[in-house]
């Protein structure tokens, strides 16, 4: 984290300086006070041209990133130049802007918004969001979303690039079903679910060799944390930032993950799986439930459909456990927003391709690809290409807010009510610029805890004195 804070400081620096070195060069010029090389009043029109960074937004590979550019010019004669790093996307940004390369438009996490703000990489776009007639119509984007993204004084920097689901419990549901089990509501029904699905043979090949419950890591047990009130990451009141899994409410959780250990019904390298290692283990009837993404709800149930027609499989999302005035917290992830730095040459540009990827075409390029590679239309209907088909319709867009396009394939099975889910018990997380570094004490212990290297409530002690110690807790 101090690696990337001294990058993001460098940051600020260049780009300070290069905004104090624009205004020199046009406090110099006798005829052009505009900066522009014109006489005033005859500013020269900015170039319909993007220098674009994304981490997922645009091709699978670099070959289908050129003709990603390719696309969007022909579709909005902006001519666009996307560099698409295949991985470590943050640090690379970080690296590039720090190096002194200039952006129009990027595409960035909440939490990287939320750092950049603080440290004046970005222009404000409050003013264009609300005179903009595309992104203020509710059938384009709802109101209260952009509640996601305002600071705390109302501002704007940036505008949503696709629908961001949440997380929540997910279960095989057709092993409910076989087991003629029902679903889960109380930490006790999850016990017994999630025992059953370790001891009774769900997969029925005659052997122990089912897990109930696997996860990557601490991500993503809100749906279970939900049964004690308690939100992931931080929660501000009155001013003063906590972590609530640091706190004595969460011990009960901590104790009953621990049972789940130590009964061989957690998957015992929950710690240390990333989280395809987790979802193979869904897919090869290895474990019951996993804790994941509501997308990922369909895309699970569409892979078996591919792998087998007649399969049962059935993959369902879960709320979660009701906590104790009955309701339930599910986490909504962070949106992903098109963001455009201070310095960019082209923000105007920058700001119509925002409007335009809301649209229709915009859409389609998002989620469908790039036409006559990964899909083909004609009068309005639309069909995959193998390419498509394997590509699964995103392109950075799998989800998006627009209803005046409605998916032209409809939903994957499942995928629906998880949303559902979502939408009616999911909030955001407050993820404040110093979060990596709590998430590691947090973690450390929250595995103690769970593995059963130190009871609960000596964890949460310890885990709470750490996050004090380092001053990431008021």
């Amino acid at each position: 984290m101090r690696k990337a804070n001294v990058v993001c400081t460098m940051v600020a620096f260049i780009l300070v300086c290069s905004i104090a070195a624009g205004c020199s060069d046009s406090g110099s010029s006798a005829t052009a006070p505009n900066g522009s090389g014109q006489p005033q009043g005859q500013e020269k029109k900015e170039e319909r041209t993007l220098k674009m960074m994304s981490g997922v937004i645009g091709g699978k590979t670099p070959e289908e990133n050129t003709l990603f550019e390719k696309e969007i010019e022909r579709l909005t004669g902006i001519k666009a130049k996307l560099d698409k790093p295949a991985s470590d996307y943050d640090q690379k940004l970080l690296a590039a802007i720090a190096s002194g390369e200039k952006f129009d438009l990027l595409q960035v996490s909440k939490e990287k918004m939320n750092l950049f703000i603080e440290q004046g990489v970005l222009a404000p776009l409050t003013d264009q969001v609300k005179g903009s007639k595309v992104l203020q119509d509710p059938d384009v984007l709802p109101p209260q979303e952009w509640e996601q993204v305002k600071t705390k004084d109302g501002k704007i920097y940036g505008v949503f690039t696709k629908f961001q689901g949440g997380t929540m419990p997910i279960v095989r549901n057709d092993w409910l079903k076989k087991l003629n089990l029902q679903e889960p509501k109380t930490f006790d029904d999850y016990y017994k679910v999630l025992k059953a699905f370790t001891e009774q043979d769900p997969d029925g090949n005659g052997k122990k060799d089912t897990y109930g419950l696997s996860t990557a890591g601490m991500y993503e047990l809100q749906g279970f944390f939900s049964g004690a009130g308690l939100k992931q990451r931080y929660v501000e009141k009155d001013g003063k930032l906590d972590v609530p899994y640091s706190t004595d409410a969460a011990i009960p959780v901590y104790e009953w993950l621990n049972k789940l250990y130590k009964e061989g019904i957690l998957d015992p390298n929950f710690a240390t799986n990333d989280t395809g290692k987790m979802r193979n283990l869904f897919l090869t009837d290895r474990v019951g439930m996993i804790t994941y993404w509501d997308a990922w709800v369909g895309m699970l149930n569409n892979t078996r459909k591919q792998q087998d027609a007649s399969t049962v499989f059935e993959a369902k999302g879960l709320p979660g456990v009701a906590g104790p005035n009955g309701s339930y917290m599910l986490r909504r992830g962070d949106p992903d927003v098109w963001v455009i730095p201070v310095n960019a040459e082209h923000p105007k540009t920058a700001f119509e391709f925002i409007e335009w990827w809301h649209s229709k075409e915009g859409i389609v390029l998002g989620s469908m690809g790039i036409k006559d590679n990964d899909y083909t239309e004609n009068g309005g209907k639309y069909e995959l290409t193998k390419t498509g088909q394997e590509h699964a319709m995103d392109h950075g867009v799998p989800f998006w807010y627009n209803k005046k396009f409605p998916n032209p394939f409809g939903l994957l099975p499942g995928v629906k009510d998880a949303q559902d889910l979502v939408l009616k018990y999911a909030t955001l997380e407050l993820t404040p610029p110093k979060w990596a570094d709590a998430e590691k004490i947090i973690n450390e212990y929250s595995f103690k805890a769970i593995q059963g290297q130190m009871p609960a409530a000596e964890a949460v002690k310890k885990m709470r004195e750490q996050l004090k110690a380092n001053k990431l807790i008021d």
